[in-house]
């Protein structure tokens, strides 16, 4: 059993202490840079992050949708399947 196993509890699907410190200061940092005085000072850099935000939104969307619309699908097939299945006595 490696230590990575024993430390974590799930066998080494969750990222280790160090990694995960690390990825919360670069977190940090990245957050940072909007919050220093004078970034957004100008009505573009105002439009720019306006439009950097929309375009994370719509990304994270497009992803979710891609996955959301395949159970739908699923779910209507699996629906009509138990309408089929009842309707004719075997269910």
């Amino acid at each position: 059993m490696s230590s990575l196993s024993l430390r974590d509890g799930m066998n080494g699907i969750l990222p280790a202490a160090e990694t995960a410190a690390v990825d919360s200061e670069l977190t940090a940092t990245a957050g940072s840079l909007l919050l220093q005085p004078g970034f957004a000072s100008t009505p573009l850099r105002q439009i720019l992050i306006a439009l950097v935000a929309a375009a994370i939104v719509i990304v994270v969307g497009r992803i979710v949708l891609a996955i959301a619309w395949k159970l739908v699908t699923i779910a209507a097939v699996v629906v009509a399947l138990l309408l089929l299945l009842s309707t004719s006595g075997i269910v």
